[in-house]
């Protein structure tokens, strides 16, 4: 029997939900979580372990659409979690627009103004809404929150915001954003509960995965960050270009007569790792296949930029005390975060070749300046936070209904 409320968090993707559910109360036990992958697609898979991670659920299962799929998750969660179903959801929303600088209770009102936004994060946003609105129709009344990865850059310095373009442009929501703000939230606070003042150093975060980007942290806030005003900006990714010069962009409309569509399929879906090595977006893969000189220079690439924009965010902080590699490439691949590291020991990294090998969360060297630690992000556990602190009376009214 579940021992009170529960919150079930929800990352629509394009063809894929992945989802966690946890206990409100502190500390908040992670009792579930799993995917149900290749939605719309056939040879459909619908995967769950519980908090030992142990399978609970290991189902083939074609899933016609993101509602279907959130009734067959409420479905198993019932048949599987004896008690009360989930008493709120909580959803990763990409992007929560200019004013917004916290979670928000889902209203028809917040619903048609995250729908504004979907120019904004055209890959992702709409995703994002399909989720909520799965939610919606498969279980009508269930409290739900959008939680947004733009919320952690809300208090950027304004000229951190801007872009060289007209004035007028700003008024349109044209700026920078920044992205990942789940993430990092996690890494402030995971350094906060490790006992760093984090009021008082100077950090970069270093979010890298199949998405990627960095963020300098002072104060415990953002001061700058890799990603602007889309997701496609910053750092090369598995299948995003990172960082291009936008003279190739007209160029490959005006002159190559490629369409707008094909353009934004390009660099989002065909660039990055992906694109540059020909083999695969994965770095896993690429760097087990490094004697293949493609594979072997999209690597190069990717370090070199990764140096380059983490040293470029030294200059928004005024130096650096502390650095923290995250996200499935950083907390996972200690020969990335070495050759990332190896190529700045002039701002005072170094890393202790058997901590970083043997994944240790300390990774810098005694004779270090700058302290380095690698650990994974629980971007769920942040949401199911948000959730329950913003619903805070709604689950001690059902606390109170459970023991009656």
């Amino acid at each position: 029997m579940i021992p009170g409320p529960t919150i079930l968090v929800i990352n629509c993707g394009s063809s894929s939900v992945k989802f966690a559910l946890f206990l409100a109360d502190e500390p908040m036990e992670r009792l579930w979580s799993g995917a149900i992958e290749r939605i719309g697609l056939p040879n459909g898979h619908f995967r769950a372990v519980d908090a030992r991670g142990l399978p609970v659920i290991d189902a083939s299962k074609d899933v016609a659409d993101h509602e279907t799929a959130l009734r067959l998750l409420l479905d198993g969660i019932g048949q599987h979690l004896p008690g009360p179903p989930p008493s709120a959801v909580g959803h990763r929303v990409v992007h929560g627009g200019p004013e917004c600088d916290c979670p928000l209770v889902v209203t028809a009102a917040v619903e048609a103004r995250l729908r504004e936004l979907v120019p904004l994060a055209p890959l992702h946003q709409p995703h994002n809404l399909a989720g909520i609105a799965a939610v919606r129709n498969a279980s009508p009344g269930l409290p739900q929150v959008a939680t947004f990865d733009t919320a952690f850059h809300h208090g950027l310095p304004r000229l951190a915001t801007l872009m060289a373009l007209p004035r007028k442009f700003r008024g349109e929501g044209i700026r920078r954003y920044g992205f990942h703000g789940l993430s990092y939230e996690y890494a402030v606070d995971a350094l906060r509960r490790n006992g760093v003042d984090v009021e008082r150093e100077r950090i970069i975060v270093a979010h890298l995965g199949n998405g990627a980007s960095m963020c300098a942290v002072k104060a415990g806030r953002s001061v700058e960050t890799t990603m602007g005003f889309s997701t496609v900006a910053g750092l090369p990714m598995g299948t995003r270009c990172g960082d291009l010069d936008p003279g190739i962009v007209l160029h490959l409309i005006t002159e190559r007569g490629m369409t707008v569509e094909r353009v934004q399929r390009l660099l989002y879906e065909e660039s990055g790792l992906l694109g540059l090595s020909g083999l695969s977006r994965n770095m896993a893969d690429l760097l087990a296949r490094q004697a293949v000189p493609e594979a072997a220079e999209a690597i190069d690439y990717f370090c070199h930029h990764a140096r380059r924009h983490l040293a470029c965010l030294t200059a928004a902080l005024g130096g650096l005390d502390r650095v923290v590699f995250t996200g499935g490439i950083g907390a996972n691949s200690p020969e990335i975060r070495s050759r990332i590291c190896d190529g700045l020991a002039y701002l005072g990294l170094r890393l202790d070749a058997g901590h970083n090998a043997n994944q240790a969360r300390v990774i810098s060297a005694d004779s270090s300046g700058v302290r380095i630690e690698a650990f994974r992000a629980d971007e769920e556990l942040i949401i199911a936070r948000q959730t329950r602190d913003l619903l805070r009376v709604f689950f001690t009214e059902a606390k109170v209904r459970a023991h009656g």
